[in-house]
This record gives structure tokens, sequence and C-alpha cells, in this order.
């Protein structure tokens, strides 16, 4: 669902991009309360996978494909605010070095990719875990479920942005049909990816999961035949809790994903651009600034393979998202004190 340059005229264009700075801005501040030291660079992984989910594109009908937007990902991962940052981040990322989403939409990619879609999924998953029992399923079924929501929402919110600042005439109500049609299959494929990436790490390390802390429930024992609460083990050593086999299997994915599996998704349009296509306003598709850039489209300028010049550029892209987002994370994470434990942090669920 990147928008290319030429869409949304300047004014709008120019007024999305002040709602964005402002959106990041006050997210910058919201991180300073969900990152630590151990989180932080949980955080700068979740933007490198959602790069690396993003450049596989899979078929939703036919003739049309989709990726993931990841706002739900990251906000059940991380936390709203620092999920915010994290779809900013590849959203910075794929503008600058790949010629992905336009420089002057960048505001409308921030707003309709990273807040609309982080805003819509963690309400709705906010709302779920509160009526559902405390389990770790619920916690997946929430994120499945707070996912397909996000996606549809992110469509409107284009369709809204289009209706007040769209360069061509075309009518509103068929746009909006189209891409909340096409972005309801898309958000399936969004809440597939979500579920099984928040349901492996819950699997390994619940206490690494933003959206599943203070799940946990008492321990059962059958005492002369009744069930009463076990004892409350005491909490690891920060030490020995360390997230470092997460991070190392994660970037791990990320690579793999991006440099080898990404050779084989869809070539299809994504659902912007084949509604756009339909409807006749993607002949308002302006040149992109970066299009020059030696990593544009994907690809590395010289490399006559695609296959190897793919997959090296996303393993760059990996790597660059990885570097860019931990630094913004490590800056801005709130330092605790060695006496801080994770049992200290206050319950979200």
């Amino acid at each position: 669902m990147h928008v290319p340059d030429g869409f949304i005229n300047a004014p709008v264009s120019l007024a999305t991009g002040v709602v964005a700075a402002g959106a990041v801005a006050v997210s910058l501040r919201g991180a300073r309360r969900e990152l630590d030291e151990r989180t932080a660079p949980l955080a700068g992984l979740v933007a490198a996978f959602i790069f690396a989910v993003q450049m596989l594109n899979f078929p939703v009908a036919a003739g049309t494909s989709g990726h993931l937007l990841g706002g739900a990902l990251a906000a059940i991962l991380v936390g709203p605010y620092t999920g915010v940052l994290c779809v900013s981040v590849v959203l910075l990322m794929q503008g600058i070095l790949f010629a992905d989403g336009g420089l002057t939409a960048l505001g409308v990619n921030i707003t309709i990719m990273a807040v609309v879609t982080t805003v819509v999924a963690y309400a709705v998953f906010r709302g779920l875990v509160k009526l559902l029992p405390k389990k770790r399923r619920s916690i997946t079924v929430s994120a499945f479920i707070a996912a397909v929501f996000s996606v549809p929402a992110a469509a409107a919110a284009f369709t809204f942005v289009y209706a007040i600042g769209g360069t061509t005439d075309v009518p509103i109500g068929q746009v909006l049909t189209a891409m909340v049609g096409v972005h309801v299959l898309i958000g399936i494929g969004e809440a597939a990816i979500t579920a099984l990436t928040v349901g492996a790490v819950i699997a390994v390390r619940p206490d690494l999961v933003y959206g599943a802390r203070g799940l946990t429930a008492p321990l059962k024992l059958r005492v002369n035949g009744e069930l009463v609460d076990a004892p409350a083990a005491e909490p690891a050593p920060v030490a020995a809790r360390s997230p470092r086999k997460v991070l190392l299997a994660g970037l791990a994915a990320s690579l793999v994903l991006a440099g080898f599996v990404s050779f084989y998704a869809s070539a299809s349009p994504d659902g912007l651009e084949k509604v756009a296509a339909d409807k006749g306003f993607d002949s308002k598709v302006e040149d992109h600034a970066a299009a020059d850039s030696p990593l544009a489209d994907y690809g590395i300028e010289g490399i006559m393979s695609s296959r190897l010049s793919g997959g090296l550029a996303g393993v760059i892209g990996v790597g660059v998202t990885l570097v860019a987002g931990t630094g913004v994370f490590w800056a801005v994470r709130k330092r605790r004190t060695t006496e801080t434990s994770p049992s200290s942090v206050p319950e979200n669920v």
C-alpha cells in the first residue's frame, strides 16, 4: 500500500506530513515507557523483520497481491508507540534507499501504514484481551483479529486522504469499495503472519511480548483433592533472561526471508496498485526522486542475476533497518536500575 508521488496533491501531502511528524514525536516520547535495555534491541529486530516480510507479496485474488503492513505485529510485540516508530523506520528506509513509496508521500504513508494500522490494531487487541480468558491462546487470537481489522482501516484511511487531495477526479465510492474489498483479503494474510509470529515468540519468551505482560496465570496444584495456587517462583535473574537467542533467531529468519524467500514473492500488483490501475488514477504517478538509487526496486545495480541482486538488496535492507531502528530505540529507551526486574513491570492485560 505504499503511496507513490503524484497520487496526492502538495497541500494534503504537506498536511499529512505534519500529522505524521506529530505522531512520530508523540511516539518517541511514549516509547520511553515501553522500552528498556532488553526490549530496545527487540524493537530494532521487529523493524527489520517487518522490512523482510514486506518483500514477500502473497497472492490474494486474480491478478492482485498483498504484503504485511506490520502495525499490528509491532504494536503487540513491542508496544503501540514503539510500533508506530518501527513501521515509520521501515517506510523511511524503503523510500530513501529502495524508491518504494514516494518521498513527497512519506507523510501519507506514515499516517496510513504506521499510525492508522497501529492505533486500530492495538485498540482492537486491548479490547479483546480484556474480554477473553488470560491465556496465551487468547493473545494469539486477539492478535489475529486485530491485524484483520487494521488493514482495511488503512485502506479506508487512504480513500479518505484521496477524497481530499487526490490528483484525479474518480468516484470515491468506487475507490472505497475496491480498496476495502481487496484489503480485507490482504488483512487475512496479515493476520496469519501476525498471529504466527506473536504465537512463536510467546511460546518461548512470553515476557518479551508487550501485549502479553501480566498474562502469567498461577500454577495449580492438587492438594487433598482440591486445586490450589502454587507458591510463586522467584523471578529469574535478568542476566539469565537475556533475549539473545530470540534476537539471533529473529535476525536469521529475517535474513532468510529477505535474502532467499523474497525471490518467490508474487509479481502481481498489490492492492493499491491494482485499484489505481482499474480506476485510472495510476496515470498520475511521478518518477521517484530516488529512482537512480543503486538499490532501487529492491535490486543491486550492476548485478545481472535477479536472484542474487534481489537477495543481496534484501539482506542490505534488513541490516540497514536493524541498525537504524536499534539506534533510535536505544536512544529513547528508559534506563532502568539493575534492581528492576521484568516482574516489576506493570501489568498491561
